[in-house]
């Protein structure tokens, strides 16, 4: 049986303060939750803020989850092999985009990128992880696990998410309905596994595990 995956890593460069202190006054480009994200094979991107769905679509239409980007996170073409590769704001988001010359032109930014790009590869490993679970139960409270080392912000009842994500967010990524996340999600909340606060966010509590 698979095993809850710990994802703590050693402190790493502030990707966002890298790029403040390199490219100051740059323009941020916003993007809405469920927009997609432009793709070059000559560009990458760097999240400043909220998260990014990385996916791919197979013929038959079906979408498969491939990864998260979060705050300090690349994702683009040339980070990837995978075609097609696809971009969606799960949330809305600020994304500063660089070339790849600029990239290999500054070890400073080579280094940053490397170290968040080998954070997501454990991410991604994650993610295999989750998909080899056959109950949906078990994927959603993977994937949340996931997101509270990703995103988790400590509070007092237990550990934030630090993005609000709809019901139909958390199917999409698992490869479910939104009935049943929502049907779940209120099993969880009984369980006292989670709650959710007056914002919408969801906040696992202590006894948060798989």
């Amino acid at each position: 049986m698979l095993q809850p995956f710990p994802l703590e890593v050693a402190p790493q460069t502030d990707m966002r303060h890298l790029l403040e202190q390199v490219y100051q006054g740059r323009t941020l480009h916003p993007f809405r939750s469920g927009q997609d994200i432009p793709l070059s094979p000559h560009e990458i991107w760097v999240v400043c803020r909220g998260v990014v769905q990385l996916g791919t679509l197979y013929d038959t239409g079906d979408e498969s989850l491939l990864g998260l980007a979060c705050p300090s996170m690349p994702f683009g073409l040339p980070l990837t092999l995978i075609r097609p590769y696809h971009a969606v704001g799960l949330t809305d988001v600020d994304l500063m985009r660089l070339t790849w010359v600029e990239v290999e032109q500054s070890p400073l930014l080579t280094q940053g990128i490397f170290q968040q790009t080998s954070r997501r590869l454990r991410q991604t490993e994650a993610i295999l992880a989750i998909v080899g679970y056959r109950r949906v139960e078990d994927r959603l409270r993977h994937l949340l696990l996931l997101l509270k080392q990703e995103i988790g912000q400590t509070i007092r009842e237990g550990t934030r998410l630090g993005v609000r994500l709809t019901h139909q967010q958390l199917a999409s990524a698992i490869g479910t309905t939104r009935v049943t996340v929502t049907r779940l999600i209120s099993q969880f909340r009984e369980e006292g596994w989670l709650s959710i606060d007056c914002d919408r966010h969801i906040i696992l509590s202590p006894i948060a595990t798989c």
